[in-house]
């Protein structure tokens, strides 16, 4: 039976790693997206899904002290993981599997699981002035937000050498970012 790859997909906040994704996802129905274990309350929006799992700090401490995370990390103040049973299950049935990660996570998962199986994927959106601008349309944020943002893009902008393949997905110009990434997947597919 043929292995299962895990395209694990890196950027900074504000370069269009969502938006990127749900556009695969919209097309390529065979995608599996792992679970992400999070401590955070649900958004008002955003209910129970196929794509999170909320549980309480506790919970997620005990994974963590038997070493069922795959990958976890912190951000903003909550904790973000992803179990490594249910991405192990899935690749040794041969699926591909599709998951938004943090630079952190990242590192973990390539010490964890054979070169062969992963494909990591940098987004791109530029400079931080851009990233900056369309961080501020989004929503409200306050200055410290920013700073704290600011100071994790150039935490995260040095990641884009160790990924496998980038994405540039420039303001403007997302039917070109959306086409790549699609080519990208497919490629991993056949």
């Amino acid at each position: 039976m043929k292995q299962g790859k895990f395209i694990l997909v890196i950027g900074p906040t504000g370069s269009g790693k969502s938006m990127l994704m749900k556009h695969a996802i919209s097309l390529l129905p065979e995608l599996v997206i792992p679970y992400s274990y999070t401590t955070r309350a649900p958004r008002e929006n955003i209910v129970e899904n196929s794509h999170y799992k909320f549980i309480s700090v506790e919970e997620f401490q005990g994974l963590i002290d038997t070493g069922e995370f795959l990958e976890w990390a912190q951000y903003s103040g909550h904790l973000y993981g992803t179990l490594r049973s249910e991405v192990e299950e899935q690749l040794s049935s041969g699926r591909t599997l599709l998951k938004e990660v943090e630079v952190q996570g990242a590192r973990q998962i390539r010490k964890l699981l054979p070169k062969d199986q992963l494909l990591t994927v940098f987004v791109s959106a530029g400079p931080w002035e851009g990233l900056e601008a369309r961080i501020r349309a989004r929503a409200p944020i306050t200055e410290e937000e920013i700073a704290l943002r600011k100071q994790r893009y150039e935490d995260e902008i040095t990641f884009m050498e160790e990924a496998d393949a980038c994405i540039e997905n420039i303001e403007g110009h997302k039917e070109v970012a959306n086409d790549a990434f699609i080519t990208l997947i497919q490629s991993v597919l056949n």
